[in-house]
């Protein structure tokens, strides 16, 4: 029986915590899956910072939705750095409450009084 370099030690945790301070989340997720995630979304956008507030963001898009998420990269496969942008929007958009939710479910309409004063 031979030994290879590139053997996986099973005794070694292979899971990632990440964490977000601005919105006090945490979670930890499988090392070759954060990889995976992030490399991609790293090769849309330009600062590595950007790639890991979206990989984050992906990550608690999945937890929050009960989608894996290799899923949701294969969704947002393919998009350009502003469409990736509106559907990471959308979906953190679901997540508040219904008052937050801005031309998603129903467009809102002004008060007549208001929107007379309003000049375009």
């Amino acid at each position: 029986m031979s030994n290879t370099v590139n053997a996986i030690n099973p005794r070694i945790d292979r899971t990632v915590q990440i964490f977000d301070k601005f919105y006090d989340y945490s979670q930890a997720i499988s090392g070759p899956e954060y990889d995976a995630v992030y490399s991609y979304l790293r090769s849309v956008f330009n600062t590595t910072a950007q790639a890991e507030n979206f990989t984050t963001t992906l990550f608690r898009i999945a937890n929050t939705t009960g989608q894996p998420a290799i899923t949701l990269l294969q969704d947002i496969q393919g998009a350009s750095a502003p469409q990736v942008t509106l559907v990471f929007a959308y979906y953190l958009n679901t997540f508040q409450s219904p008052a937050t939710q801005m031309g998603v479910q129903i467009p809102r309409t002004p008060n007549y009084y208001v929107a007379h004063n309003i000049r375009q």
